[in-house]
């Protein structure tokens, strides 16, 4: 069978079972949106939700990327080597939000049973001083040279279903630069090496603009703390 063949039956097959995914990533989404803990007020820990199902043209781009990098998609493997059919993003303001949101869904794999995971939970980041608070949490950390930042999650609704669901979790400043850099880059990255450089200078501003986010509320605690 060609390798264009071997597509064709995988984006046959996504089809078939798309309805599973776009289910299942509806229920991830409540979650967030109902989660008590992570709606608080007057300042929720959550701030907005984003969610989708792939785009058949956009897997088609996906899987032929696939076969150049010398991984042969079929349908045999098909739902293991692609595991953002589905997708939830997550994002708050500050890094010390995260923890929280890290623990909601852990509690909802280990505690509740609702979801299992695909695999170990991974944070892609390329400022050194956060992987700290990442693996104190468990969390694989691996570092990008894109300068891509965001933690990611792969769940299921159980551990049998080949259903997968990525959750991703980034501050809105790295949403911020995860759209332009998708804007450029995806699905085919830019060869103007003005616009890479750019994209890097962006990235150190957006890492700034999070470091100041996160000093700005850690002054409101400890000044509501003094009563001031």
């Amino acid at each position: 069978m060609t390798r264009e063949e071997h597509i064709a039956n995988c984006l046959q097959l996504f089809e078939k079972e798309e309805e599973r995914f776009t289910m299942f990533s509806e229920q991830v989404k409540i979650f967030f949106q109902e989660n008590n803990a992570l709606n608080l007020t007057p300042l929720p820990i959550l701030h907005s939700l984003k969610s989708r199902v792939k785009d058949k043209k956009h897997l088609e781009d996906k899987l032929n990327r696939r076969w150049n990098d010398g991984i042969e998609v079929t349908t045999e493997n098909l739902f293991t080597e692609i595991t953002d059919f589905a997708g939830v993003r997550v994002l708050h303001l500050h890094l010390d939000q995260f923890p929280k949101i890290h623990n909601e869904i852990m509690s909802n794999v280990n505690k509740y049973h609702e979801w299992a995971l695909f695999e170990k939970p991974k944070a892609y980041i390329w400022d050194k001083e956060k992987e700290t608070v990442y693996r104190d949490l468990d969390i694989e950390v691996h570092t990008k040279d894109s300068n891509y930042t965001s933690i990611h999650y792969v769940i299921k609704p159980n551990p049998e279903s080949f259903v997968t669901c990525e959750i991703q979790v980034r501050t809105l400043f790295e949403e911020v630069w995860g759209e332009i850099d998708h804007a450029i880059n995806y699905p085919h990255k830019t060869d103007s090496i003005a616009c890479k450089e750019q994209i890097k200078v962006l990235a150190k501003l957006v890492n700034a603009g999070t470091r100041l986010a996160d000093s700005i509320f850690a002054s409101h605690q400890e000044h509501k703390k003094r009563g001031n």
